[in-house]
């Protein structure tokens, strides 16, 4: 962190850490902008001095995000991590090493004591597929929130089947995204500053 932030923070932080209830908040459903949302808040935790880290599961590290951008000028740490969607993998057992391999820099991220919130953007996507153990996911974040009560987590990501409920009712705050319209169908493809 800049000399110049911690010493206009310092005396927040500390007070900040010692009366925060940190929250494990779940974005999810089949619909758009559960990662947006989590970048809402973000920009918001960013603007009071807190220091915030995202680390993102399945979007190609080769590319660069609209958010990426953002981030820079915010001052806010970003891992992009994944090697791109993989809805209709044909590389099971890469998409399990590369999950694997971001989970562990989340933990990292987690025990460093460093943050007031992090973001573990489409976590709940490899979880729905099976990449990681959720039990063991589940059990990491509850003892490092047990260690560090005022630390946020925001996880996002579709619950394919059902299959993150666990995680759910671990969390604090669970927000479902619905689609109820969207221009994909009408054959309006994913623009720049809009989804990317």
């Amino acid at each position: 962190m800049s000399e110049t932030k911690e010493k206009r923070y310092k005396w927040r932080r500390e007070d900040y850490r010692e009366n925060t209830k940190g929250l494990l908040m779940l974005n999810t459903g089949d619909g758009k902008g559960k990662t947006t949302a989590a970048i809402g808040v973000m920009v918001r935790a960013a603007g009071r001095g807190m220091n915030c880290c995202m680390v993102q599961f399945m979007k190609s590290k080769t590319d660069r995000y609209g958010e990426h951008e953002s981030f820079d000028k915010l001052g806010i740490e970003v891992h992009t991590m994944g090697d791109g969607f993989t809805w209709d993998t044909n590389d099971k057992t890469q998409d399990i090493k590369t999950s694997e391999e971001t989970w562990a820099l989340c933990v990292e991220k987690m025990r460093s004591e460093d943050y007031e919130l992090l973001v573990f953007d489409e976590l709940l996507y490899v979880l729905s597929y099976g990449f990681l153990d959720i039990d063991t996911v589940i059990a990491e974040i509850a003892a490092v929130r047990e260690k560090q009560p005022h630390l946020h987590i925001i996880l996002t990501g579709r619950n394919v089947d059902g299959a993150i409920d666990n995680m759910i009712d671990a969390a604090d705050l669970v927000t479902e995204m619905r689609e109820i319209k969207h221009p994909f169908h009408a054959g309006i493809y994913a623009q720049q500053g809009i989804e990317f």
